[in-house]
């Protein structure tokens, strides 16, 4: 929430130029540009280091994404360890059809899960570049928004004391149930949404991948997707009913799935390995606009969703991280705030670009398994599109891979 200034004990209150509230992609690289500069800065977040460490989520990066981080010196552990990934494989009507982008485009995918890329910015922002985190705190708030003073008060988790720090602006990266998206003022965030209507149920096996490239298998029983995460672990998903709870999918249930929806005539079974993660996501995007609030800038899930039906979350939450790291560190350093004036446009440019590619490969996706037949016959009419023109395969694979390559 938000408010005016905080009422605290006697604790003494700190001051940072910004404060960072969250320790995911965007919050962590938002750090490490404000201390490669030499400006100082705190990052909140309400786990701890080794859950935020563990915990599975994305893992597809694009070109543009890796150029950045390696510009910014936060790449090489994912450069050494990264797959590369140049193709991908369409499965549908008991067939396979292989799409070999980076021939078509020169530019290909990187493949590295997002907890080792926040135990990289993790030790890269605290150890290598002495920035202040505060891990497990409870009840942050944010203050005075509207004006050149705002603070952030919490209670620190050693003490349980409240702490307030003053500081000249709060970069939101906390995700959408997170304070700063609690802190929007009534009346001016202006929140669109759109809801697909279906889940997808995410697994995670301890199997080695059953292909050397990303496989979507469409098909009237539902969508599939298989995702290599290691030599050891694979990424899976199954469309689901929203809301499904994953306790009616046993392990049988679910490699029976797989092994049906991701099946293709010449290509041997998955290789099926205990199932270490399993949760349903119900698939649904939104968009918070502006971006901006006072001294108050979101950045990732805080400012906007992109379902992983494209992979874009991760990416998108760098980039809005690059241009709000680079656009606060002009400020701070030189004076110029034209980063910061144009940062929710220029995001928001990008942003929906990839909201609408989302809604475009969701049909492509889920359009065989809707009980609908002309939207199955439609569906089937794209794929063999993509496969049968160069044009559209070359245009398909732009915005797979990131239509805008620069950072």
């Amino acid at each position: 929430m938000t408010s005016t200034s905080p009422h605290h004990n006697s604790s003494p209150t700190q001051r940072f130029p910004v404060v960072v509230v969250g320790a995911g992609p965007a919050g962590l690289t938002i750090g490490n540009i404000l201390r490669a500069a030499s400006v100082d800065c705190l990052v909140l977040e309400i786990e701890t280091r080794e859950f935020i460490e563990q915990r599975p989520r994305a893992g597809v990066l694009e070109e543009g994404a890796v150029r950045g981080l390696q510009r910014r010196g936060l790449a090489d552990n994912l450069l050494a360890r990264a797959q590369r990934h140049t193709e991908c494989e369409f499965r549908f009507d008991g067939e396979r059809y292989r799409l070999e982008y980076a021939e078509l485009t020169g530019v290909h995918h990187w493949v590295y899960p997002q907890q080792l890329l926040v135990t990289d910015l993790v030790r890269e922002y605290a150890e290598v570049r002495g920035g202040a985190i505060r891990f497990g705190v409870r009840d942050v708030e944010l203050h005075d928004l509207d004006t050149d003073r705002p603070s952030v008060s919490y209670t620190c988790p050693d003490t349980g004391q409240r702490q307030v720090v003053h500081c000249d602006f709060v970069a939101g990266c906390d995700g959408a149930r997170g304070a700063t998206r609690a802190a929007l003022p009534a009346g001016r965030a202006h929140i669109a949404r759109s809801d697909y209507g279906i889940g997808w149920l995410a697994l995670l096996a301890q199997a080695p991948p059953s292909s050397d490239c990303v496989l979507f298998g469409m098909h009237p029983r539902g969508f599939a997707g298989h995702m290599p995460r290691s030599a050891e672990v694979t990424r899976y998903y199954l469309e689901c009913p929203p809301g499904d709870d994953p306790e009616n999918w046993s392990e049988d249930r679910v490699w029976t799935e797989l092994q049906q929806r991701l099946g293709a005539n010449g290509v041997p079974p998955l290789t099926e390995g205990r199932l270490i993660e399993k949760r349903v996501l119900d698939m649904h995007n939104y968009v918070v606009e502006p971006m901006v609030f006072g001294r108050l800038f979101l950045a990732g899930d805080a400012a906007h969703l992109t379902a992983p039906i494209a992979a874009k979350g991760m990416n998108l939450a760098l980039h809005d991280a690059f241009l709000l790291g680079d656009g606060l560190v002009a400020h701070l350093t030189k004076g110029d705030g034209t980063g910061l004036d144009g940062y929710s446009a220029a995001c928001l440019n990008r942003v929906w670009d990839c909201q609408e590619f989302s809604h475009w490969l969701s049909e492509v996706y889920h359009g065989t398994s809707s009980g609908d037949p002309y939207r199955a016959g439609t569906t089937l009419a794209r794929l063999r599109r993509i496969f049968d023109s160069p044009t559209a395969a070359r245009a398909f694979a732009e915005q797979y891979l990131g239509r805008h390559t620069e950072d």
